[in-house]
């Protein structure tokens, strides 16, 4: 049985990574298929991503954001706060919109991306180390130092060395891009400006790292 009981209107810490430690994402396409299931399987409606690849079929140049039908979510499940999508785990911040919202969406989105994934690669069986692990994000301040270490996970796990990876809520959160995806307002808006927030993610995640790497050089008594 799942520790972590959610509740709604209440912040939470997903994540999970590849069994056996495997890469889950190995290409654009894999970021990019993962990044549309956030999107459109976070909706109380069926049946979404047959209608985008329908309507891809037909007009390949169309993108997510002009359909109307498509990019208007009706009664989501959750907000997304923050996600970071690493070569072989994920992390999000997830806001619960409304009963069982958080285990509907996960579980929507583990299915759709394990069956996209084995079906391209000529697999079968679990790709996901298990169920999505989950904490309660308790206090304002637990919530602030997620954000930084989601939004700069891929910089503190070492793949990056700067801001420009896109498959992350960063670029949004510095003003870069405005995909829609996540409600960043819960963030922002307890700073006085972007820059503001640029500096508390670059010094807490400068932290993390270094904590991070100490860790590889401490023995065991």
């Amino acid at each position: 049985m799942r520790k972590t009981e959610f509740a709604n209107e209440e912040y939470y810490h997903i994540y999970n990574r590849g069994v056996d430690k495997r890469e889950v994402f190995l290409d654009r396409e894999n970021y990019e298929r993962f990044l549309l299931s956030m999107n459109l399987l976070n909706d109380e409606r069926d049946g979404l991503m047959l209608k985008w690849r329908d309507i891809q079929r037909a007009e390949p140049r169309a993108k997510l954001l002009d359909i109307q039908e498509l990019s208007s979510r009706e009664n989501p499940s959750v907000e997304i706060i923050a996600y970071c999508l690493n070569p072989n785990h994920y992390h999000f911040i997830l806001k619960q919109s409304r009963d069982s919202g958080i285990k509907n969406f996960m579980h929507k989105l583990s299915t759709s991306y394990t069956n996209y994934f084995n079906k391209k690669n000529k697999r079968a069986g679990s790709l996901f180390q298990g169920p999505f692990k989950s904490a309660h994000i308790d206090s304002n301040e637990y919530l602030l130092y997620l954000s930084a270490y989601v939004n700069k996970n891929n910089f503190i796990h070492g793949y990056n060395k700067n801001d420009n990876w896109p498959y992350s809520s960063l670029p949004d959160y510095l003003g870069e891009r405005n995909d829609k995806l996540v409600n960043k307002d819960i963030i922002l808006g307890q700073f006085k400006n972007v820059g503001e927030y640029k500096e508390f993610l670059e010094n807490n995640a400068l932290y993390m790292r270094e904590k991070k790497e100490l860790k590889k050089y401490l023995i065991e008594e």
